[in-house]
C-alpha cells in the first residue's frame, strides 16, 4: 500500500484543512459562487456569439443585434466583477486560514520541551512556519479553487457544445483523453520534483540561518571557502529540485498547446466541408467552437500546473501538520498557582538522562535550605546545569521527586512556577530591540522607574546610563552593540527586577573582564542576600562565599561542606580542583 507521499492526493490531509475553514464559511460559499458565475459567464459568451453571427450577422438583419452586442458585454463586465472577487475572496481564506495554522503551529513550538529542539533545526522549523505556511494559503488562492473553475467551466461549455453540434463536440472529445493522461503522467513527475525542492528548500534555510548565527566563529577559523563550497553544493541540489520542474513544464505545456491547435484546426476543417457541402454547420457554430475549444483545453492545461500548486501546498501541510502531531508537548497538568517560594528546594532520588540509556543523574539526593546559597562544581559533564534544568522544569525527570516547600514541581502552572525562579546564564541572548524591553521582555507590568531602581541596587544603573539613549539603546541583533560583560549585567538586572523567589547563577562570570566581574560580584552579593540561590561555576573563585559548596561528578554528589571546610580534606575532589586552578597562579 502507497504511503501519503505516493499518494496523487491525501484526502484526510484535506479534510484536516477544511477544518480551518469552519470559522470562515461565508467566504468559502462566496468563493464556490463566484467560480459558478465564473463558468456559466464564459461559457454563454460563444453561445450568445453563435446567435448573434447565424441569426443576426449572416442573414443581415439589424433589429435585436445591438441589444445582443449589449448583453455580451453585460456577460463581460459580469465575468470580469466575478473574477475580481473571487480572487479577492480565495486569497483572503487562504490567508485567514494560514493565519490561524501559523498561530496555532508557533503556539505548539513554544511549549515544546527543550528536547525538541535539541533535536531540531531552527532552519527548518523557521521554513515550517514561513515558507511552508505561504504554500499552504496558494491552496485556496490557486489550486482549489482554481481546479474546481476549470473543471466546472470545462463540463459547462462540452455541455453547451453538446447542445449546439454534437458532432464537432465529438471531434473535441477525441482528443481530450490524450489531454487526461498526459496530464496525469506530468502530475505524477511534478509532484516527484516538487517533494525534492521542498526537502532542498528547508536544507537551504537550515544551512543559511546556522552559518550566519555562527558567522564569527566561522571568520575566526577561515571557514569561508569552505563553507561557501558546501553552500553552493546545496544550491545546486536547490536549482536542479527546480529545473527538474521547468523541465517537465517545457515538455507539457508545448504538447497540450499542439493538441489544442490541431484539434481547433480538425474542427475548422470539418465544420468548413459541412458548410460547404451538407450545410449541417452554421458560421456561428464553428465561431463558438473556435472560442470554445481553447475554453476547453487551456483550463485542462491550467489544471496540471494548479495541481502542482495543490501538491506543493499539500506537502506544504503535510509537514506543518507533522510539527503539530508531534508529542513533545511539556506536561502542563499542573494547576496550583506557585507563592512567592519561602525557598527550599529537595531533590529526592532525581533520575534523569537526556538519552535512552545514558544517565545523567542516578539517584540524586539534595536538600537547599530556604533562603540559603549554595555553589555546585565540577567537571563539564558532572550534571550541574542539569539540575538547573529540571528545577525549571525544561525537561522533566524519569524518576524521583522535586520538591519546593514541600510540593511537588509538578503540581505547579508551569508559567507561575518559572515565574519564580530567575537564571542568569553564561551565554546571555539579547533581542534586537532597546534594554528596556530586553530587560522586562515587555512586561506591562514593570515600568521604567522599577528598572532604574533595580538597577541601582545592584550597581549598573551608571553603566546603562552611560549608553547613548540609556535604557533606550538599541543593542540590535543577540546584543551585538555590547561586549560580553556588558550582555552578562543586563542579564543580572533581567533577573532581579523580577523580584525571584529563587535565582539560578549558571556560570555567569565565565566569559567576562576583571572589571565586569567586580560589578557581577556585586550584583551577586546583592540577589542573593535572603533569598535561595544556587551558582554554579568552574572557576571557584565565585563560589567561595556560599554558605555550602556541592561538589559533583558523573551525576553524584561526591563531596559538600563549606569552602575552607573542603580544603582540609587533602584527598578529596575539590582540593583537587582548587590546587589545579590556583597553584599556578600563586605568587613566587
Amino acid at each position: 500500500m502507497a504511503d501519503s507521499k505516493s499518494q496523487s492526493f491525501n484526502f484526510q490531509l484535506y479534510k484536516r484543512l477544511m477544518h480551518y475553514i469552519r470559522p470562515y464559511r461565508l467566504v468559502f460559499v462566496c468563493s464556490f459562487l463566484a467560480v459558478i458565475g465564473l463558468s456559466v459567464f464564459g461559457a454563454a459568451k460563444p453561445y450568445v456569439t453563435q446567435i448573434i453571427v447565424d441569426d443576426f450577422i449572416e442573414k443581415k438583419i439589424s433589429q435585436g443585434f445591438i441589444e445582443l452586442i449589449f448583453v455580451l458585454v453585460g456577460l463581460l463586465i459580469l465575468e470580469v466583477t466575478t473574477n475580481l472577487l473571487f480572487i479577492y475572496w480565495a486569497n483572503w481564506l487562504g490567508q485567514s486560514v494560514v493565519k490561524d495554522i501559523r498561530v496555532k503551529l508557533y503556539r505548539h513550538m513554544l511549549n515544546f520541551k527543550m528536547a525538541y529542539f535539541d533535536k531540531s533545526s531552527v532552519g527548518v522549523l523557521i521554513t515550517r512556519a514561513v515558507t511552508d505556511m505561504e504554500r499552504i494559503a496558494d491552496i485556496f488562492s490557486e489550486g482549489l479553487f482554481m481546479i474546481f473553475s476549470d473543471v466546472l467551466k470545462m463540463m459547462v461549455v462540452g455541455g453547451v457544445m453538446c447542445y449546439m453540434n454534437l458532432k464537432l463536440s465529438l471531434i473535441v472529445f477525441c482528443t481530450l483523453p490524450i489531454i487526461v493522461y498526459a496530464t496525469k503522467i506530468f502530475q505524477k513527475y511534478m509532484k516527484k520534483a516538487f517533494d525534492e525542492v521542498r526537502t532542498e528548500v528547508a536544507n537551504l534555510n537550515s544551512f543559511v540561518q546556522e552559518r550566519v548565527t555562527g558567522m564569527k566563529t566561522l571568520q575566526l577559523f577561515t571557514r569561508e571557502t569552505i563553507e561557501y563550497n558546501n553552500f553552493k553544493a546545496i544550491n545546486q541540489r536547490h536549482k536542479k529540485g527546480w529545473l527538474k520542474t521547468v523541465w517537465y513544464n517545457s515538455i507539457f505545456f508545448p504538447i497540450a498547446e499542439i493538441i489544442s491547435s490541431i484539434t481547433l484546426g480538425f474542427v475548422v476543417w470539418f465544420g468548413g466541408l459541412n458548410m460547404i457541402d451538407q450545410n449541417t454547420v452554421t458560421l456561428g457554430e464553428v465561431t463558438a467552437f473556435v472560442m470554445m475549444i481553447p475554453m476547453m483545453f487551456r483550463p485542462l492545461n491550467q489544471i496540471a500546473n494548479k495541481f502542482n500548486t495543490l501538491q506543493m501546498g499539500m506537502v506544504a501541510s503535510s509537514r506543518v501538520f507533522k510539527v503539530l502531531d508531534t508529542d513533545a508537548q511539556i506536561d502542563q497538568s499542573g494547576q496550583l498557582l506557585a507563592p512567592h517560594f519561602k525557598g527550599h528546594i529537595k531533590f529526592d532520588n532525581v533520575h534523569f538522562s537526556y538519552l535512552t540509556n545514558e544517565p545523567v543523574l542516578n539517584g540524586l539526593n539534595l536538600d537547599i535550605k530556604a533562603g540559603e546559597t549554595i555553589a555546585i562544581v565540577g567537571a563539564t559533564g558532572a550534571g550541574k546545569s542539569t539540575i538547573i534544568n529540571l528545577l525549571n522544569r525544561f525537561y522533566d525527570i524519569d524518576k524521583g521527586d522535586i520538591l519546593i516547600d514541600g510540593e511537588n514541581i509538578k503540581r505547579f502552572s508551569l508559567a507561575s512556577l518559572r515565574g519564580q525562579i530567575a537564571i542568569v546564564l553564561q551565554d546571555v541572548f539579547l533581542f534586537a530591540d532597546t534594554i528596556f524591553n530586553n530587560i522586562t521582555l515587555k512586561n506591562p507590568e514593570i515600568t521604567i522607574d522599577q528598572v532604574k531602581f533595580a538597577a541601582q541596587e545592584i550597581g549598573i544603573d551608571d553603566f546603562v546610563e552611560s549608553l547613548p539613549g540609556g535604557y533606550e539603546f538599541n543593542v540590535k541583533e543577540r546584543g551585538a552593540m555590547l561586549s560580553s560583560g556588558q550582555k552578562q549585567l543586563l542579564s543580572f538586572l533581567r533577573a532581579y527586577v523580577t523580584n525571584p523567589s529563587i535565582l539560578i547563577l549558571d556560570e555567569a562570570t565565565s566569559s567576562v573582564d576583571m572589571h565586569a566581574e567586580q560589578l557581577i560580584q556585586t550584583a551577586t552579593d546583592k540577589m542573593t542576600r535572603n533569598r535561595t540561590s544556587i551558582v554554579i561555576a568552574h572557576r571557584l573563585a565565585t563560589v567561595q562565599k556560599a554558605d555550602r559548596i556541592i561538589v559533583m561528578d558523573k551525576g553524584n554528589i561526591v563531596e559538600e561542606g563549606t569552602h575552607d571546610a573542603l580544603l582540609k580534606n587533602h584527598q578529596g575532589y575539590y582540593k583537587h580542583l582548587y590546587e589545579v586552578q590556583f597553584l599556578n597562579v600563586q605568587p613566587n
